[in-house]
């Protein structure tokens, strides 16, 4: 991690010991704004939307700041991004922000007891290091990368997982694991036995794709993996930043007009690993002019790190034109309801809806949805 930074205004509130009402401010997400009038589109900033009433709710579980100062720069940015994402979750399916005592009652203020547990986890990116497939969960090591690469990284990259496995464990869930490095964002599925994941796996586990399908294969149950090159080489090297599944063998992906060359070798690596797979290519407004830290790029502009549910889609917006573009072509791909998410707060960090999300499903969620609210 890198060294402190300048401390935010909410850590600098909260180290003066105010209170939390004095301190709470929630910037307005005008996400909504921005979408076309698709029909299957929910605007859930609107005072009395329609709470879907789907017994198929799912579990997302959300990652606060830890105390390590890495975060302190861009503090406010995230809360704010939680406690708007996690209002609009709550509407539809079922949400926990894990936090340490730091931050616990800021975040009880916004969203209520229910939806928060003093239970720290030591990084924000619940996706990367959280069990894979929320339908058969396995837990793969996560990557020295996801940590910023180099020597010391992969020991920071065990620490954090190890403290989730830890808080597993305490739950009474079992979870397969898996030596296989791999970050979940790297590992994009359909919950149908279908998987893209970026060469860069291959790489960090020196296996051959004969051998990496087999590994994974065995690993998680999928039939069908679609090996494919990352759109920029080096750092995390996600498929989530590049592809995500609509529905079963349904993609939707960025579009590159200028790079034909890599934007045809993706689509025909996806049919090669994917038989019959259907591609949509997503208008990809990419923004890597604002990074908060250049191991990791920027996830601005990239609609493919989209959050999908059974019945869901939650879907990026950056308070841009192409917002309402991306709304209105998914819209004629899907009969999921879309829901808008205002991610310009923290795109520049690599990241957004999928990448902070870790979603759990079935008998694992009721487990820990109860045990968290203990």
């Amino acid at each position: 991690m890198q060294t402190k930074r300048r401390i935010s205004p909410v850590a600098a509130r909260l180290a003066a010991g105010l209170t939390v009402a004095a301190c709470l401010i929630l910037t307005a997400c005008g996400s909504s704004r921005n979408t076309a009038p698709v029909n299957n589109v929910v605007n859930t900033d609107i005072p009395g939307a329609t709470v879907n009433p789907s017994p198929d709710r799912e579990l997302i579980i959300l990652g606060a700041p830890g105390r390590d100062g890495y975060y302190d720069a861009v503090l406010d940015e995230i809360v704010d991004f939680h406690i708007h994402y996690a209002e609009q979750i709550s509407r539809h399916d079922d949400v926990i922000v894990l936090t340490g005592p730091q931050l616990y009652d800021l975040y009880v203020d916004a969203l209520g007891t229910d939806r928060v547990a003093n239970r720290a986890v030591a990084d924000i990116w619940m996706r990367d290091f959280a069990p894979l497939n929320s339908e058969a969960p396995v837990m793969m090591r996560y990557s020295a990368a996801g940590q910023g690469g180099g020597r010391k990284s992969q020991r920071e990259a065990d620490y954090v997982q190890a403290g989730l496995a830890r808080l597993l464990r305490r739950a009474g869930i079992d979870v397969a694991d898996s030596e296989l490095i791999n970050d979940g964002g790297n590992f994009v599925d359909d919950y149908h036995g279908r998987v893209v994941i970026s060469r860069k796996f291959l790489r960090d586990n020196n296996l051959s794709e004969d051998q990496g399908r087999s590994a994974i294969g065995a690993a998680t149950g999928a039939d069908h993996i679609a090996f494919i090159d990352a759109d920029e080489q080096g750092g995390l090297e996600h498929a989530d930043g590049v592809v995500a599944f609509i529905a079963p063998n349904v993609l939707a992906i960025n579009s590159y007009p200028e790079d034909p060359a890599y934007a045809a070798k993706l689509k025909a690596d996806l049919r090669t690993g994917l038989p019959n797979v259907t591609l949509h290519e997503i208008v990809t407004p990419y923004d890597g002019d604002r990074i908060y830290d250049a191991r990791f790029g920027s996830a601005c502009g990239l609609y493919t790190n989209m959050l999908v549910t059974m019945d869901r889609i939650y879907v990026p917006q950056f308070g841009i034109p192409e917002d309402a573009i991306a709304i209105a072509q998914l819209g004629g791909w899907t009969d999921k309801t879309l829901i808008p998410v205002s991610s310009a707060q923290v795109c520049r960090m690599g990241g957004g809806v999928r990448c902070m999300s870790w979603q759990v499903r079935g008998n694992m969620a009721a487990q820990l949805k109860a045990w968290l609210r203990q």
